[in-house]
Formats: structure tokens, sequence, C-alpha cells
């Protein structure tokens, strides 16, 4: 019998925001994941208008990032599925998204990047309250 260790996150401090970034995405990270992030979020919610953004590592090696308030977000999503999520559900999806279809863009290292760090948010998903929204949203 196999048990699995659920996948725990803790929020990357202000002052080790750069260094995490750029250790785990390189230059990649301001120059394509960060704004191509803020883009999928803005075409999934009409609700999103910017603002401050938290960053989480997860303990299996994971990355991802959500809106600092408490709003909830409501989404229309690529396929038609329309729901209500946190800010928190709001960010797994958008990073969920972006990291699929960056995945499939080069160069190869940033898209293996990508590949990984979707898998692993994926994995962390499956303890999050919403994430039967979260699954069906990218569905």
């Amino acid at each position: 019998m196999t048990t699995q260790i659920a996948v725990t996150r803790t929020l990357v401090p202000e002052d080790q925001r750069l260094t995490i970034t750029e250790k785990l995405f390189g230059t990649w990270f301001p120059m394509r994941l960060e704004p191509f992030l803020y883009t999928v979020t803005e075409r999934l919610s009409r609700d999103y208008h910017g603002g401050y953004w938290e960053f989480y590592q997860l303990s299996n090696g994971g990355f991802y990032m959500a809106p600092s308030d408490d709003r909830v977000y409501h989404l229309i999503c690529d396929n038609q599925f329309e729901c209500n999520l946190s800010a928190d559900a709001l960010g797994i999806t958008a990073c969920l998204y972006a990291y699929s279809n960056l995945s499939f863009s080069g160069p190869d290292a940033f898209a293996d990047i990508c590949f990984d760090q979707y898998h692993w948010l994926r994995e962390y998903m499956f303890v999050h309250p919403e994430v039967e929204a979260i699954l069906r949203a990218t569905d």
C-alpha cells in the first residue's frame, strides 16, 4: 500500500520573490510567464482588473501565483464552463492555463519548465477546496 503525502504551499516572502522566480524560471518569468499569466487571467474573468499577486512555492517543487484579495471572480472559460472562484482558485486556474499553453511553445528549456510546473500544480490542485470547479474550468 502506497501512502501519498499531500502537497502543501508556502507563501514566498516579499524579499525572496525575485530570487525564487529567477531560480525557477530565469529571465523567462518577467519576459514571458508573468505577462502571459495576466493576459490569461483577464481573458478568463471580466472581474479581474489587475492588482498585487501573492507567490506560492509548493512542497513538490511547484509554483503558482494568485491575486492578493478576498474577492470572488466570475469565470467564463474557453470550454464554455462558467463558475465563481476565489482569488486563490483563480490563480491556480490561470497558472494551469498558462503553463499548459507555454509547455507547447519554445524554447525547449522553458517549455520543459512549464510542463513540470503544470503537473506539480495539478498535484496541489487536488487538495484545494475548489478542485471540482478548477478541474471543470481547465478541462
